[in-house]
């Protein structure tokens, strides 16, 4: 009949009750007739003290103190006020005092990595010569490394980005769908697909589901977005490129000009920045400890840029590039920077990309025939999304392909989807693993990938 206790919820109000706590063993350490643990519960953990007296026997006191680490245990004990503050423990104002203990689940005492080398600034170690944990080990030993408290904060945090996104877009009026991920043609026409058995024939894994989202505008929709898997068959060992990935998809039907689904996708990620920073300071101070950066900025209404102001804010600082020329992922980053330092802000728009580095489905500017009614978003130098109006009309549809060399054949389903009438639309993809590797100004999007997939990682 006993009611277990978060250890988030031990605070000097719960002083002198008696509770139960179920959770892992973080550290031990005896120290004559006492025995020190340190309980854990995701990010949060309290020091819990087991002492020879009315409620504990030397058997006891000895019996806690060798129960290997990671193991889950169930204690029975009293919330007691601490003296001073308790250094290394999220409960640093009270502490359990231990009357009985139960293991639940007994780990082997050889663990493949240490969850205090884990979480340790690779800059400390470094300096003191303790041990830092490399990627390749965090990743092959990932149900470890995820129990540490900066994993633990990455993904609850990224939990809440799925969770804003929807609230803000189901606020907005748009409607959710969900994709097939098994198609018979490659979703943007392109090389990068992987390839499946398919019965007696063959199929491919969603690149993207803009096809199916670009349908459900056709057919009345209006406002759409879908959460859910993307693959991509591209051989790139890069810190921010995976073989699969969520996205977080957005497709609109606008009135009178594309800036009106430029402006919702900004408002939606800026919504979803301002949650974060409401709702999870205590993620992001998690992550700051072990990898500091400094908080991520962002105006309302969001910046935006033209291309050509991109282009020449880049030639000032010495970089030799054309006017229809893409931009590196060098100057992507210098490009961040210099925004940066001129306005203040880590995210904001690039519009009017030149036609000629753009997909074959993107509008042309009706203006200038060289530019196109396309954007990309950035997040602290960083493309998270990449978007843009769609051509709707077939017949121009045909000859944008055409132009790229692309077999209409094959993108035949795509074109006939515009033959009985399109509204004008646009809508972009944004990358969440993306989105909170930035925002928490983290290196890698394995860290914010639970299980990642790379060309060279299909486990675990």
């Amino acid at each position: 009949d006993k009611v277990l206790i978060r250890i988030k919820d031990l605070t000097v109000e719960k002083a002198d009750e008696v509770v139960w706590v179920r959770g892992r063993i973080h550290t031990s350490r005896a120290k004559g007739k006492q025995c020190f643990l340190v309980l854990r519960q995701q990010q949060f953990n309290i020091q819990a003290l087991v002492a020879v007296g009315q409620h504990a026997s030397k058997q006891m006191v000895k019996f806690a103190a060798n129960i290997n680490k990671e193991s889950i245990v169930d204690v029975e004990g009293v919330v007691r006020k601490a003296y001073q503050k308790i250094g290394g423990c999220t409960q640093q104002d009270v502490e359990l005092h231990v009357q009985r203990i139960y293991v639940i689940s007994l780990a082997e005492p050889r663990l493949p990595l240490q969850l205090d080398d884990a979480v340790r600034p690779e800059v400390e170690g470094e300096e003191d010569g303790r041990a830092t944990v490399n990627q390749d080990t965090r990743l092959d030993n990932r149900v470890i490394d995820l129990r540490t408290s900066t994993s633990q904060a990455i993904f609850c945090l990224q939990s809440g980005i799925c969770q804003l996104f929807r609230e803000t877009l189901i606020r907005k009026g748009f409607v959710e769908i969900q994709t097939p991920k098994i198609i018979s043609a490659a979703s943007e026409g392109g090389a990068n697909v992987f390839t499946v058995s398919y019965f007696k024939s063959s199929a491919y894994l969603a690149q993207s589901p803009q096809l199916y989202k670009q349908m459900c505008i056709c057919a009345d929709f209006e406002k759409v977005f879908c959460v859910g898997p993307v693959f991509r068959a591209e051989d790139s060992n890069t810190h921010r490129h995976l073989t699969e990935f969520v996205g977080l998809d957005i497709e609109m039907a606008f009135n009178y000009h594309y800036h009106e689904v430029v402006d919702e996708i900004a408002d939606t990620l800026v919504q979803i920045f301002k949650g974060l920073q409401e709702r999870f300071q205590t993620e992001i101070q998690t992550v700051s400890k072990q990898f500091p950066c400094e908080p991520f900025k962002f105006l309302e209404p969001t910046l935006r840029l033209e291309y050509r102001e991109a282009v020449a804010m880049l030639r000032e600082a010495g970089v030799e590039m054309g006017d229809e020329e893409d931009l590196s992922t060098p100057n992507e980053k210098l490009l961040g920077r210099l925004v940066k330092e001129k306005y203040d802000t880590d995210f904001y728009i690039l519009d009017k990309y030149p036609l000629a580095v753009r997909p074959f489905y993107t509008m042309p500017d009706p203006v200038n025939p060289k530019n196109s009614n396309s954007y990309d978003m950035f997040m602290r130098g960083e493309e998270i999304l990449s978007g843009a109006q769609r051509i709707h009309d077939p017949q121009l549809l045909t000859e944008r392909a055409q132009h790229h060399g692309i077999d209409l054949e094959k993108i035949k389903a795509y074109i006939d989807s515009f033959r009985f009438g399109a509204p004008p639309h646009a809508g972009g993809g944004i990358g969440k693993y993306l989105v909170t590797m930035l925002y928490l100004g983290l290196h890698n999007v394995r860290q914010t990938s639970m299980f990642p997939r790379d060309p060279k990682r299909l486990t675990p």
